[in-house]
C-alpha cells in the first residue's frame, strides 16, 4: 500500500477506532451511560432528530450564518492583507491597529454587535466575519512577506507592473498562506456561531445545545457536538480539495 493510500485509511480508522473505544467503555459502565452516552445511542437521537426536520433545521441556519459571514469576513481580509505584503507605508498604517485589536477575544465583542446590529441574523453574521478577519489577514500578510524578494526584483527589472507582479508572484505565491488562514478561520467561525447561538438565539446548532442542556438531554448536546465536529471536518476537507485544485503543483 502506498503511503497516500495509508495516510487515507488511516484518517478514516482514527475515528472510527475512537467511536469503537467509546462505545465499549459506555458498554462495559467505564464510563456512565446517563452522563456520556455511548455513540450508538448519539447515533439513534440523530437519527431521531432528523427524521423531525429539527436537525437539519438548525444545522441549515448555522450554516447559512457561517458561509455569510465568512465571505464577509475572507474577502477583505485577504484584499487588504496582499495590500499590507505588498506595501510597506499601507503596513505601518494598518499593523498597529490590527495588533491591538486582535487579542480582543471575539465572543466578548458580541453583546456590542447586537447592540449596534440587534439580535437577528446581522449581528451573527457579524460576529463570524469579525471572528475570521485577523485571522486570514495576518496569514495572507506573511505569505506575502515569506516571498523570496529576488523574484519581485528579477520582475521589476524586466519592467513588470505592479499588477504584473501581484497576478504572477504575490497572488500565487501567498496562496498556501491564504489557504492556511481560511482553515483556521472556518474553525474558529465554528466556534464563535456556536457560542453566539448558546448567548442568544432561537434556532442553530448552539441553539439546540443549550435548550438540551435546559432540560438535561444529554444525547443531544453530543449529538449537537458530533455535528459541530462533522461540519468542521467536511469544512476542512472541501478547503482541502480547493487547496489542490488552486495549487496543482503542491498536491
Amino acid at each position: 500500500m502506498r503511503p497516500r493510500e495509508w495516510d487515507r485509511w488511516l484518517a478514516v480508522l482514527s475515528p472510527v477506532g475512537l467511536l469503537l473505544v467509546w462505545e465499549l467503555l459506555s458498554r462495559t459502565g467505564v464510563l456512565d451511560g446517563r452522563f456520556v452516552p455511548p455513540p450508538s445511542v448519539i447515533g439513534q437521537t440523530l437519527a431521531s432528530l432528523t427524521r423531525t426536520g429539527e436537525l437539519p433545521y438548525h444545522v441549515g441556519v448555522s450554516v447559512e450564518r457561517i458561509l455569510a459571514g465568512f465571505v464577509l469576513g475572507a474577502v477583505p481580509a485577504v484584499a487588504l492583507g496582499l495590500a499590507m505584503g505588498l506595501n510597506r507605508s499601507v503596513r505601518a498604517a494598518v499593523m498597529p491597529l490590527v495588533t491591538a485589536l486582535y487579542p480582543i477575544p471575539k465572543i466578548a465583542v458580541y453583546p456590542l454587535i447586537i447592540f449596534y446590529l440587534g439580535i437577528g441574523e446581522a449581528s451573527k453574521v457579524g460576529i463570524v466575519a469579525l471572528s475570521i478577519f485577523f485571522l486570514v489577514l495576518l496569514n495572507t500578510m506573511a505569505g506575502v512577506l515569506g516571498l523570496d524578494r529576488a523574484y519581485v526584483n528579477i520582475a521589476r527589472a524586466y519592467g513588470a507592473r505592479p499588477i504584473d507582479v501581484f497576478t504572477t508572484i504575490a497572488w500565487p505565491g501567498a496562496l498556501p498562506s491564504i489557504f492556511t488562514g481560511l482553515k483556521l478561520g472556518m474553525g474558529f467561525a465554528l466556534i464563535v456561531i456556536v457560542g453566539a447561538e448558546l448567548l442568544g438565539s432561537d434556532a442553530g446548532i448552539g441553539f439546540l445545545i443549550w435548550r438540551a442542556y435546559q432540560i438535561f438531554a444529554i444525547d443531544v448536546m453530543f449529538a449537537g457536538l458530533l455535528i459541530t465536529a462533522l461540519l468542521g471536518w467536511l469544512a476542512t476537507a472541501g478547503l482541502d480539495w480547493l487547496e489542490r485544485w488552486a495549487l496543482p503543483w503542491r498536491a
